[in-house]
């Protein structure tokens, strides 16, 4: 397992969710050549993996039981439930998270949107994942793969997802079990 399989994965979740609660996923996931968003040039497009490493995470996810085919349509389809278990107990031990140096970035964790409100930091640093163009300084952490800054101003669902994946990597108990309760209701 590579640290893009969860990118893909999540990237699958978030068209999913469009899909069925709002309908709107084909218009705004598609790409400028209008391709299905969950082809393998799609997935490329929107999240700038090569679809030789796309290709490549979805079979090594398939085989890890992490995604399953979908009978109907025959596309890659994550199972959730295996998902976020493993995201909750054993991804931090992984694909640690270590704080770096202050840079500019896009904030995640604690910082992101999807959590800003639920839990107030007694610091004054937030967790940013270095970007050129982020506005907000803060300490840098690796994203799980160099193109997340960008694949995430495109999809606010998978910006969701991965800064609740960085809470779960950074957090103490207290700050991973409310990213991991969140998680879990959005992957239900």
């Amino acid at each position: 397992m590579k640290s893009q399989d969860l990118v893909v994965l999540l990237k699958l979740v978030s068209l999913e969710d469009d899909e069925h609660n709002k309908g709107q996923h084909l218009a705004r996931h598609r790409g400028e050549q209008g391709d299905d968003p969950y082809s393998v040039r799609g997935l490329e497009a929107a999240l700038g993996i090569s679809k030789t490493e796309i290709s490549a995470s979805i079979n090594r996810s398939l085989a890890s039981g992490l995604a399953i085919k979908d009978r109907k349509t025959g596309r890659p389809k994550p199972n959730r439930r295996h998902l976020r278990e493993f995201i909750v107990h054993g991804l931090k031990f992984v694909f640690p998270a270590k704080p770096g140096s202050m840079q500019r970035g896009l904030p995640t964790a604690f910082a992101a949107p999807v959590l800003k409100e639920s839990l107030h930091s007694a610091g004054d640093l937030i967790s940013v994942w270095p970007y050129a163009r982020g506005r907000d300084l803060g300490q840098s952490i690796e994203p799980l793969f160099k193109t997340v800054p960008e694949a995430v101003e495109k999809d606010d669902g998978l910006y969701a997802y991965l800064a609740l994946i960085d809470a779960i990597r950074l957090g103490n108990q207290r700050e991973a079990s409310l990213a991991a309760d969140v998680l879990a209701k959005r992957l239900a």
